[in-house]
């Protein structure tokens, strides 16, 4: 595994060094599924979408410009993949129940990854799943991925403020949908739930 900054690497790929790609791509490739497995919810569906994900991001990797760092670019590539595969479905995800058998992943990024030690029970896990999508998808970036506000408002191109509202409503809706609604006391009545209109 190289020591070679994502930038560098990209720009190694894109003069035509191959092994730059696998680099970055054994980099990351955890944080992808992760990221993918907690926004669809199923093991399969993550996996797909991963796939999807890293063949995106050889498409398009020319496009990056580094304004942003390269993980908040490939956190966005993910994100759009991954809304992708929910209006393919057409549904809400249906948890499926996770078989732990099933192979993950191998390699992992080579600084410490919080989602690696985020353990969501079964419960946490449904419950996520009732979240609408666009507080989902903030919560998971900003409690999960630990990315700052600003660096989620580049992934989802969303301003901060938006960012911090979806972020707020995904946890009272997942708290709600754990049962614990009554428990809350942020001023919004516990019997109405949460809905993903909002104003920037």
């Amino acid at each position: 595994m190289t020591d070679a900054a994502d930038e560098e690497l990209v720009t190694r790929f894109l003069a035509g060094d191959a092994g730059a790609f696998t680099d970055l791509v054994t980099r990351h490739e955890r944080r992808v599924y992760g990221l993918c497995l907690r926004i669809l919810g199923d093991r399969e569906d993550a996996a797909d979408a991963t796939q999807d994900a890293l063949l995106m991001v050889v498409r398009k990797l020319d496009q990056f410009r580094g304004e942003a760092a390269f993980s908040t670019w490939l956190h966005r590539v993910t994100v759009n993949v991954c809304y992708d595969h929910l209006r393919k479905a057409q549904r809400r995800p249906v948890l499926r129940r996770i078989d732990e058998d099933r192979p993950e992943p191998e390699a992992g990024p080579p600084v410490p990854d919080h989602a690696d030690d985020v353990s969501l029970s079964q419960d946490v896990t449904a419950a996520l799943a009732l979240v609408p999508e666009d507080f989902r998808v903030a919560m998971v970036l900003a409690d999960v991925q630990d990315l700052p506000y600003d660096a989620i408002a580049k992934v989802l191109d969303v301003p901060v403020g938006t960012v911090k509202s979806r972020v707020h409503r995904g946890r009272i809706a997942l708290a709600r949908a754990m049962g614990l609604g009554d428990d809350l006391r942020d001023g919004e009545p516990t019997g109405t739930p949460p809905t993903s209109q909002e104003t920037s």
